[in-house]
């Protein structure tokens, strides 16, 4: 049985003149353990599928199950990180990735110690005292990523949470959070544009067309890059080739766009 499962999901916003469908027909799966990347042009309605996988938005059609269980609203198993990473810059970064578990109310010392550890693996034990606006924005990133593995959610949502970094900084993030996510032997989602860095982080890319949003094609990533941290995967001959293959099938989907 598929740890996580869509079936037949659809999502039509109607208005008083008009029902526009953003996605058709959705049907996939995801293994325990597994990252997926969503990949495509915009408006293809990959934000909106992982606003519903979250359970933060209800689909017009088809059902959501995780470990079986119908997905209907936000679920305490499911972490989400965005582009941003929305720390309140009033609280300290020790108030900041206890927020989950205040929520949750899991303010044991076993969770409290598991965070402060998570922090030390990604090097910020030391910054625990200090406001947001004292860390660069990939530090922030990895705060927003430890306030998200505190609670120990089943799969973790990324919904672009790389794209307002520096290239450099970006690169660095990948390999932290790619690794960090193999170390917990966590589940996945990832939505980008960025064809590299689908194809460095993920263990399957699926590629989605537009007007609506449907499933255009699955990439399995080969063992040769998986067995790899991202920045490594960058430099393997796979990596070219799979990049050429994907961008051959972007342009296919924005030709049809046009026709």
């Amino acid at each position: 049985m598929a740890f996580l499962q869509l079936k037949s999901v659809g999502q039509t916003y109607f208005s008083k003149q008009t029902a526009t469908t953003a996605l058709e027909d959705i049907t996939l799966s995801v293994s325990e353990g597994e990252f997926v990347s969503f990949l495509g042009p915009s408006g293809c309605g990959k934000s909106t599928l992982l606003s519903i996988i979250a359970g933060l938005l209800r689909p017009t059609s088809g059902t959501v199950t995780l470990r079986n269980q119908i997905i209907k609203e936000p679920h305490a198993k499911i972490g989400y990180m965005l582009q941003q990473d929305y720390l309140f810059p009033w609280k300290t970064i020790k108030d900041n990735i206890m927020v989950g578990l205040k929520l949750q109310n899991c303010l044991t010392k076993e969770r409290i110690d598991y965070t402060f550890s998570l922090m030390k693996e990604i090097g910020l034990h030391d910054t625990l005292d200090q406001y947001p606006s004292e860390l660069s924005g990939g530090m922030r990133q990895r705060v927003a990523l430890v306030r998200t593995l505190a609670t120990s959610p089943q799969i973790l949502l990324l919904d672009e949470p790389f794209s307002a970094l520096d290239f450099q900084t970006k690169l660095k993030l990948e390999d932290l959070v790619a690794s960090t996510l193999s170390e917990h032997g966590k589940t996945a989602i990832l939505v980008t544009h960025d064809i590299g860095e689908a194809i460095a982080m993920s263990d399957r890319i699926i590629l989605f067309s537009t007007k609506p949003g449907r499933i255009f094609r699955t990439f399995p990533v080969s063992g040769h890059l998986r067995k790899r941290l991202p920045f490594e995967a960058r430099q393997h001959p796979d990596y070219s080739v799979m990049f050429q293959q994907i961008w051959e099938e972007l342009e296919q989907i924005e030709q049809n766009d046009t026709e």
